[in-house]
């Protein structure tokens, strides 16, 4: 390996420098303070698994996308996390089975994939979620709603705005309401999440295309769904949507696409996705959903805020920081650290607070500004 290359970092990976890694701290620790102060307990799953684990707990789990090898000692295939979504349920359905439910976790760390979403070029992305165990109802759905929009402004987020969909929408009209041919549901599905109305017809979907139009802002949007609600198969989740909507009161900007299903692939009946101004794509993404093997109810979401976290490090000012020359009183810079102060202790005479970023000067046990 060149001495030019040897320092690159493969693509899809980077370094956070020191005033990047203090924003994703802080936007880390702004999201999960205000899970907690919702009774959401922390859990920090390993980063590794068998593969068989983290596949075999959740619908769409796609192992393909998750970097494998052979464990050493059990001979067995590892994989490194790409969603830390499956662990929770592991862990719910195995050490925490016998806790009272509903049960409330959350959660933070690096997940990694193999290849970039064609939006993201990021291969490593922070996870941060929450996860609300044994109940997939509205008030479930609801609460998961406002916590997350909650939690993303609390972190820094602006012009929050959610937009709500039914992951399982075709099966539940082809079930009776809207029929279709036996093989045909899967490709319905496909067109009317791609919005193309031709091919949505070509594949015995007609019924299907009010649908398309479906969309939009929430007030308008859930009364064209319900329009389309043929025979009352879809009234609960329209009734749903409408308590869920009612909950946010505000707080977020609404829209509503009941066929999206791209990042939906083990959501059951409801989904939402986040977005906030000035980023790009979708801040994350959650809904309700069963954990397989306990057969158990659960709601939850993903955030992945790395665009935020690029946002607030741009927007982030000097901080103040004290500047400790030789000698200096011990007790009166414990003071000022105890206050909220940041301090840098000089370790020679010769060194400059200025350019080690200081702002202040301790001098005579006050602080002095540079």
């Amino acid at each position: 390996m060149s001495d030019i290359d040897r320092d690159l970092l493969p693509e899809g990976l980077e370094d956070r420098l020191p005033q990047s890694a203090g924003a994703a701290t802080r936007v880390m620790r702004a999201l999960l303070d205000v899970m907690d102060s919702h009774g959401y307990d922390r859990v920090r799953p390993p980063l590794i698994e068998f593969e068989k684990s983290l596949a075999s707990r959740m619908i769409g789990v796609q192992p393909r996308r998750m970097f494998r090898f052979i464990d050493p000692g059990s001979l067995r295939t590892l994989a490194l996390r790409s969603d830390m979504t499956p662990q929770v349920g592991r862990m719910a359905a195995t050490a925490l089975a016998n806790v009272p439910r509903p049960l409330r976790l959350s959660y933070s760390g690096q997940v990694v994939t193999i290849k970039s979403d064609a939006l993201d070029p990021r291969r490593e992305r922070l996870q941060v979620g929450a996860e609300l165990i044994g109940s997939d109802g509205v008030a479930a759905a609801a609460e998961i709603v406002t916590l997350a929009v909650e939690a993303v402004k609390a972190a820094g987020a602006a012009g929050v705005s959610v937009d709500f969909t039914l992951p399982d929408l075709v099966d539940a009209l082809s079930e009776k309401a809207l029929p279709l041919e036996d093989g045909a549901i899967e490709a319905v599905r496909r067109e009317l999440d791609a919005k193309d109305a031709g091919a949505l017809k070509s594949a015995g979907g007609e019924a299907y295309l009010p649908l398309l139009y479906a969309t939009g802002p929430f007030p308008e949007a859930i009364e064209k769904l319900a329009a389309v609600d043929a025979g009352g198969a879809l009234s609960s989740r329209i009734e749903g949507l409408k308590e869920i909507a009612a909950r946010v009161n505000g707080a977020a900007r609404l829209t509503l696409d009941p066929s999206e299903r791209h990042g939906f692939e083990y959501q059951s009946w409801f989904g939402f996705t986040v977005y906030a101004e000035g980023i790009r794509g979708a801040l994350g993404r959650g809904g309700t959903y069963r954990i397989l093997g306990a057969d158990e109810p659960a709601t939850g979401f993903s955030l992945y805020p790395d665009p935020l976290i690029d946002a607030t490090n741009v927007g982030a000012g000097v901080r103040e920081t004290l500047f400790l020359p030789l000698g200096h009183d011990g007790e009166a810079a414990a003071k000022f650290r105890y206050e909220g102060w940041r301090t840098i202790a000089a370790l020679t005479l010769t060194d400059d607070a200025a350019a080690l970023g200081c702002t202040h000067v301790l001098e005579e046990g006050e602080a002095k500004k540079l």
